[in-house]
């Protein structure tokens, strides 16, 4: 059985801070900007994730 990924309270509480941020924008720039920061955060922790994959798939020495 798999279970789902769960988020911490620090990641619930970042999306909401995100969330509320973008809600309160009305400035299409500033909007770009934080759609670019999230764009990044993602890619960051996408890399992060797959280098933990590798560095468990490695063989250990």
């Amino acid at each position: 059985m798999v279970l789902p990924i769960e988020l911490t309270t620090g990641q619930q509480f970042e999306i909401e801070r995100f969330s509320r941020a973008i809600d309160a924008t009305g400035d299409p720039e500033e909007l770009r900007r934080l759609a670019k920061q999230l764009l990044r955060a993602w890619h960051t922790q996408k890399a992060a994730t797959d280098w933990m994959i590798r560095q468990q798939a490695a063989p250990q020495v």
